[in-house]
């Protein structure tokens, strides 16, 4: 039998299912590999030991009552999984890696974490990941930086860094993560596993605690495309606690994509006549030979495989970064404000009066990139720069839209890059804080335009560090981009050689 840490989740819970491996095995070979690898890794903030454990009992408890019922035993029972620590989980510590948030455990649990447990998941605990999500490395972190399990010496991108990894590392079967500008696909790309970010409102936000809530999605990060459309499947739906969710009767009746939450109907080899636009604008300058050779000959796949494959002009890449982080920053700036050190979280120990309270909590609580953040939102957001900065933002985030619709009028799927370099050395993008931005160029128009898109491996670099292709669709039309993932994945897992020593249409 293989070792339970190589299987994927599906096939893991097919296992345990089965009655072949039972759920406290699985936990605790995961508990004891986390044991063994996380002073190297550091992709957990908190691991629970004591309560998965009880978890894996109640599930197994669950599984062999249901086998003697005959009721249907779900994908995820008893299968172990772990969840970025911006999700709150009730008497669990939840600190979005921040300093601010020391000893916070919260009374209540977000809605995508809930409908995991309610699917019989094992929580495993709380991944690392930049402060308050606010970077794309993993190293603002007060708890210390993720290592990038293929090079340690490399980070594991973020801002979900720790949920990347810990899939990477056999850490978890599965893991939660969130997107606001990349923060899924990017380390899904730097790690070679595979992420996907949903469409704005697909997964409620309900218990995640916010960066730009605008921009927000909680989505999946998995060792092949199978795994995440089955956690999108369980974690999607209408949730009346968040009033950015999607699905009420009025929605619904107008599109019905939107309640079509069976993704692993889409699970098919096949892309015959599907037309796959691939944006000139996102291989011009900044991107690495290497980076752009594996996407165009995955591109090459996808049309050997009977898809119509053109180039186009998207236009508005170069407003992107700009119109995302001040909208992004503008949100945070408010969202931020509620940590103050009266009610939760760290509180200065000296202090001469509320307001003073509020200040030294405030500058000892929060780190530099989120301090940096906050100050830009808050001058964004000031009068006499309003209008000059944040409206004309949202104008550029309406004209990025208009630009996608466009573009998704001609295709069904949208081709490119996570990110245009590999994993980058570890301190490298701390010392260039504007360099770490537009490491985003390719990822955060897709939050502005609310759109989904996925990360899946499509090569390596010449020093062996994975390399993503993402591939974007249309609002609610996961379905074409698992689709495409998918059929990509199949061939890949059969050709093994595709590598990014391949020009586009050429082997190597």
């Amino acid at each position: 039998m293989k070792d339970i840490l190589s299987y994927s989740a599906i096939e893991l819970g097919k296992k345990i299912a089965a009655g072949e491996i039972t759920s406290v095995e699985a936990t605790k070979a995961y508990l004891d590999h986390i044991g063994a690898v996380e002073k190297e890794i550091n992709a957990y903030i908190t691991v629970d030991t004591e309560g998965a454990l009880k978890a894996a009992e109640e599930a197994d408890k669950r599984i062999a009552e249901k086998k003697a019922s005959g009721e249907k035993i779900g994908p995820f029972e008893g299968v172990p999984v772990a969840i970025k620590d911006n999700m709150c989980i009730e008497g669990m510590l939840t600190t979005c890696a921040s300093h601010i948030l020391d000893g916070f455990k919260p009374t209540y649990t977000s809605t995508a974490v809930e409908k995991l447990i309610a699917a019989g998941a094992v929580i495993l605990g709380h991944t690392n990941m930049d402060e308050f999500a606010m970077g794309s490395t993993s190293e603002t972190s007060y708890y210390g930086p993720t290592k990038n399990p293929w090079n340690k010496e490399r980070v594991p991108g973020g801002s979900s860094g720790g949920s990347a990894a810990a899939v990477a590392a056999d850490e978890c079967a599965i893991a939660l993560g969130s997107d606001t500008g990349g923060s899924i696909r990017q380390p899904a790309s730097f790690c070679g596993v595979t992420g996907i970010k949903p469409t704005y409102g697909r997964v409620s936000r309900y218990g995640l605690i916010a960066y730009g809530s605008s921009l927000d999605q909680i989505g999946p990060l998995g060792k092949n495309v199978e795994d995440c459309a089955a956690m999108l499947e369980i974690i999607s739906g209408h949730d009346s606690k968040d009033s950015t969710s999607a699905g009420g009767d009025d929605e619904s009746k107008a599109d019905p994509r939107i309640t079509d939450n069976k993704f692993t109907e889409a699970l098919i080899d096949d892309v015959k006549g599907m037309k796959i636009g691939v944006p000139r604008d996102y291989f011009l300058e900044g991107i690495d030979e290497d980076v752009k050779n594996a996407v165009l000959s995955a591109a090459e796949v996808l049309k050997s495989k009977g898809a119509v494959v053109e180039e186009f002009d998207l236009g508005m890449v170069e407003y992107a970064i700009p119109a995302y982080y001040v909208i992004a920053c503008a949100e945070a700036s408010s969202n931020l404000e509620r940590f103050d050190g009266v009610k939760y979280g760290y509180r200065t120990g000296e202090y001469t009066d509320l307001h003073n309270m509020y200040k030294k909590s405030r500058s000892e609580g929060f780190g530099t990139e989120v301090k940096r953040r906050i100050m830009l939102g808050s001058f964004v957001l000031s009068s006499g720069y309003y209008d000059a900065y944040y409206v004309k933002a949202l104008r550029v985030k309406a004209l990025i839209k208009k630009a996608f619709d466009d573009a998704f009028s001609k295709y069904d799927v949208i081709l490119g890059p996570v990110a245009p370099t590999t994993a980058l050395k570890l301190g490298e993008s701390l010392s260039d804080p504007i360099k770490m931005y537009l490491g985003d160029i390719y990822t955060v128009s897709v939050n502005l335009a609310g759109l989904p898109g996925i990360s899946i491996p499509c090569g390596e670099d010449k020093d062996g560090l994975p390399i993503g292709l993402q591939l974007l669709g249309q609002t609610f039309d996961e379905k074409k981009i698992i689709q495409t993932a998918y059929t990509f994945e199949k061939y890949r897992l059969e050709n093994m050689s595709l590598k990014c020593d391949k020009s586009l249409g050429k082997e190597a």
